[in-house]
């Protein structure tokens, strides 16, 4: 299933963008908070910069999973795009990945796997019909407002989550509006693409989501970011998908495994993100030369 491999290979790109992200806003004052300073230093770092050009895949295959598969599918599964990021990162930096890693990462697939099989998403629209977008950008600005206010009155990690809910929501909507959008040009063609004004406001939404995320990791460790995040953006997409698209999900008795499910993805991001490898410290063993 198409949208299903551009799904797994825009997990992985986000995966290690939010990495590479992270190492680079820890260099950054806390001053620059809330400010487009943070991003004037962030553009100063290499190591920044191939986090966004990571973003841009990203993106490009999101596009065509979101253009080829139900929202309700293809968001879920950008859960995984932290284990599989660690497990490669551990890899490529030779470095023994520790065994919660390897636990957490169990913990996720097994969870997405049952999540996935207990929801069962399918069905809905490839388009948005009507004026069912000016309700939910109206609810979801104020829900941003909300979450931005909070973190501005709070500090550390709690700031740190907020903003990573704010950033979840925000790239939700971005995925939301690119579904919309991608349903014109397959309509209508490029010209069709480039008269909607979802493909703008993709746009905006997706710097907005970018800009929240920096804040994000700049004010809080990684363990506080991901978990919101991660479940953020994928349970505020399933319900953009629902609301907005029609799609369907099971219910009843199926919510039991489904809460199962999102509480093994809840612990599996919590241990993975307090790994070394999510922090991008962690260095290969160091050798001792043995002594006769």
């Amino acid at each position: 299933m198409i949208s299903v491999l551009f799904a797994v290979l825009t997990a992985l790109s986000n995966g290690s963008a939010s990495v590479l992200q992270r190492r680079a806003a820890l260099n950054v004052p806390d001053r620059d908070a809330m400010r487009v300073s943070l991003i004037g230093r962030l553009l100063r770092q290499k190591v920044w910069l191939a986090g966004i050009a990571l973003v841009i895949v990203a993106a490009v295959c999101q596009a065509v999973a979101l253009a080829t598969g139900p929202i309700a599918v293809v968001q879920p599964i950008f859960v995984i795009e932290l284990p599989a990021t660690l497990l490669l990162a551990g890899f490529v930096m030779r470095v023994r990945v520790p065994r919660p890693v390897w636990f957490g990462a169990a913990a996720v697939t097994a969870g997405l796997a049952l999540g996935m099989a207990s929801a069962a998403p399918g069905g809905g629209s490839a388009t948005v019909r009507g004026a069912a977008w000016v309700p939910a950008l109206i609810l979801t600005g104020l829900f941003e407002a909300a979450l931005i206010a909070g973190a501005r009155a709070t500090r550390g990690n709690s700031r740190a989550a907020l903003l990573g809910l704010a950033a979840a929501c925000g790239y939700a909507l971005t995925a939301a509006l690119m579904k919309d959008a991608m349903a014109r040009l397959s309509d209508g063609g490029g010209v069709a693409l480039l008269e909607s004004w979802q493909l703008y406001a993709t746009a905006v939404a997706g710097v907005g989501a970018l800009f929240l995320l920096q804040n994000a990791l700049q004010a809080g460790s990684l363990v506080a970011v991901q978990p919101c995040l991660t479940l953020g953006d994928a349970l505020i997409s399933v319900l953009y998908g629902v609301t907005l698209f029609g799609e369907e999900l099971r219910t009843g008795w199926w919510l039991l495994p489904e809460l199962l499910a999102l509480g093994l993805i809840t612990a599996g991001c919590v241990e993975l993100a307090r790994s070394p490898l999510a922090a991008g410290n962690a260095a290969p063993p160091s050798r001792t030369r043995r002594v006769k």
